[in-house]
């Protein structure tokens, strides 16, 4: 099993950033294990585990596109991307869908073609990309929806909102995989109205 790091070539610089290498005057919206920048356009939805109320993976709308952001611990030394890839490609073929590996911009992806659920949506189909970066103890994945999948101008768009993430991993020790704890930001009623999915939370699962 590949356990190499993949990542950008200039990931340090142009993101996704750690927490140390964030210019830390700048005016971030605080989820806890990622800070995001404020932009014009950009509707955020924090997805709530029904159960424990916590919050499993932020959401967020802009250009065209929806964009579903989660942070994970990690080793220091090796990468969870390879792994994690190769696991959302078999939750997928078992739901049905398909896997097709690419090489985008911030290494290999997945572009998957995954059975709509839902009423009246037998016999449809959803693409995404499934996109990961391998930070400093850290993993974060993206899934990209709308038009960010297949048009290059909206995918630049959100690739650079991807590239903007800062991801706090903090010093507390947390086992590989496991999500970095996320929460409301102050000022949330600025926000969109949070979503109540409970998206499996395991980096390997594919999330609704």
């Amino acid at each position: 099993m590949d356990q190499s790091k993949s990542a950008p070539a200039d990931r340090a610089t142009a993101g996704p950033l750690d927490e140390s290498e964030a210019n830390a005057v700048r005016p971030y919206i605080d989820l806890g294990g990622i800070k995001l920048l404020p932009r014009e356009g950009l509707q955020l939805r924090l997805e709530i585990e029904e159960g424990s109320k916590r919050v499993v993976a932020v959401g967020l709308d802009y250009a065209g596109s929806t964009l579903q952001v989660q942070p994970f611990a990690a080793p220091r030394s090796t990468g969870l991307w390879h792994e994690i890839r190769e696991q959302i490609g078999e939750q997928i073929a078992k739901q049905g869908g398909t896997t097709k590996l690419t090489m985008g911009p911030f290494g290999p992806e997945l572009l998957a073609e995954i059975p709509a659920t839902g009423a009246g949506a037998a016999g449809h189909t959803r693409l995404a990309r499934f996109v990961g970066v391998d930070g400093p103890r850290w993993f974060l994945r993206g899934v990209i929806a709308g038009e960010g999948v297949n048009n290059p101008e909206a995918a630049a768009k959100v690739e650079e909102l991807f590239r903007s993430v800062v991801v706090v991993r903090g010093n507390t020790p947390m086992p590989p995989r496991d999500l970095i704890p996320l929460h409301v930001p102050q000022g949330a009623t600025t926000l969109a109205p949070g979503t109540t999915t409970t998206p499996p939370t395991s980096a390997g699962h594919t999330a609704t």
